[in-house]
């Protein structure tokens, strides 16, 4: 089955619920960065864990979410775009730790990003709280959009370290609460096996909705894909070239002659030439 994300919502409108799986697209991008085994499963949580907060992303609407942090990690981005397309990248894919929270590190923060095609994007940092991903996410949700959330993220490795299973959900309480529907939810999460074992047994997203849900009436909205897909392309990272002003390009002509920038998504590498630079000078 392919990587998907669902949707669905109480029949009072009160509660909405999300679940997704990433398993396919979370294993690429590992295997591309070349992640230690702890640093899989930071990443593959934190993947799942940008899914489920752009899954009310409008058309050509994007999120970021970075985490930044003082364990051997150091740094973690991921980004999910309307249209279901995830990339994430790491700053040390070879870290070691024994947990996610170390990791990561105790002192840090994450910080929110939405680009809703605003004149600014809108952004929001809070400190790390726990460090773990799942929990950090839910905090933030409390903490800066004032969303009562459960948040539940899990990833499985393989005996060779690759990943066999990645996903999560987002229940989330909209005003007014209905407390007693909140309540049995909660009862019924506390009692379900780990989101990672509920993927490796073959669970859709669609089947954790209706076990996330259970007792509770509710109808289900939609599914999407999801995918990785890298956001770069040249005019893009010549834009950023132009960034670091006429000095710095000159300096780097007298230096070397060219540059070559490397897309810290994808690892795709853009060449610009003595020409290139010379032409990115005088604009």
């Amino acid at each position: 089955m392919s990587d998907q994300i669902a949707r669905a919502m109480t029949l009072n409108g009160k509660i909405r619920a999300v679940a997704c799986k990433t398993t396919g697209l979370a294993n690429e991008i590992a295997l591309l960065k070349g992640t230690s085994p702890i640093v899989s499963i930071a990443l593959g949580r934190a993947l799942s864990g940008v899914a489920l907060l752009g899954s009310t992303l409008k058309q050509g609407q994007r999120i970021a979410i970075k985490f930044e942090g003082n364990g051997p990690l150091k740094k973690m981005i991921v980004e999910a775009e309307s249209d279901g397309a995830i990339r994430g990248t790491v700053a040390n894919p070879d870290a070691v730790a024994e947990t996610v929270p170390l990791l990561l590190g105790q002192a840090g923060f994450l910080t929110v990003t939405k680009d809703l095609g605003l004149k600014e994007p809108y952004s929001g940092t809070i400190q790390l709280y726990t460090s773990e991903i799942a929990e950090d996410i839910a905090y933030y949700l409390a903490e800066s959009e004032q969303i009562a959330s459960a948040v539940g993220l899990g990833v499985a490795l393989a005996d060779d370290g690759q990943i066999e299973a990645a996903g999560g959900f987002l229940i989330q309480s909209l005003p007014p609460s209905d407390n007693a529907a909140v309540e049995l939810i909660m009862q019924g999460i506390a009692k379900l096996p780990s989101i990672s074992s509920l993927l490796k047994s073959g669970n859709t997203p669609q089947e954790l909705l209706e076990l996330l849900l259970a007792g509770v009436e509710h109808h289900y909205l939609e599914s999407t894909e999801l995918f990785f897909r890298c956001g770069c392309y040249r005019k893009k990272v010549e834009k950023a070239l132009i960034s670091l002003g006429t000095e710095e390009i000159k300096s780097i002509l007298k230096d070397k002659g060219e540059v070559v920038v490397t897309c810290e998504f994808c690892k795709q590498n853009f060449h610009f030439g003595k020409d290139e630079l010379e032409t990115i000078i005088s604009i």
